[in-house]
């Protein structure tokens, strides 16, 4: 991945889980997220690369999958997803047992927040509380996220 933080492996044998794919279930949405994320070509959508000097950083990818998975889950707050990174098992499968801190997280979502907020809210479907065939609509307004 070049010149970033790397997590474990996650089929890597544990002493007492014996692998930490073995605890997220096979239709969990937290597998959705990491495909989608993975399938996006971030440098096209505008998301920095590795600096040259310096400590390492987080890959753009590891974060993007915090910041979605939070917004999937109702977990909005950088230090909810600070505490959450280093006890939910779904995420640390999915970050390969990376915990962020609370600076990197608000960093993160500051310096990309416009960007990944239309990416989260470009495939947004509201369906009405009726499950009938006619009640159910699909609309989408990008008013509230043109701000």
């Amino acid at each position: 991945m070049g010149r970033f933080i790397e997590g474990c492996d996650r089929r890597e044998q544990l002493f007492l889980p014996t692998c930490v794919d073995d605890y997220v279930a096979e239709d969990s949405t937290v597998r959705i997220v990491d495909v989608f994320v993975d399938e996006l070509d971030l440098a096209t959508l505008g998301f920095a690369g590795a600096a040259a000097t310096g400590r390492p950083g987080y890959h753009p990818a590891t974060l993007l999958k915090l910041y979605v998975y939070g917004y999937l889950n109702q977990v909005q707050s950088s230090r909810r997803l600070e505490r959450e990174a280093g006890r939910n098992v779904e995420l640390m499968w999915l970050t390969g047992k990376l915990a962020p801190d609370i600076k990197t997280i608000a960093d993160f979502r500051r310096e990309q927040g416009l960007r990944t907020r239309r990416l989260v809210a470009g495939s947004c479907c509201c369906v009405g509380s009726s499950a009938s065939s006619r009640a159910a609509r699909s609309r989408w307004t990008g008013a509230a996220f043109a701000r």
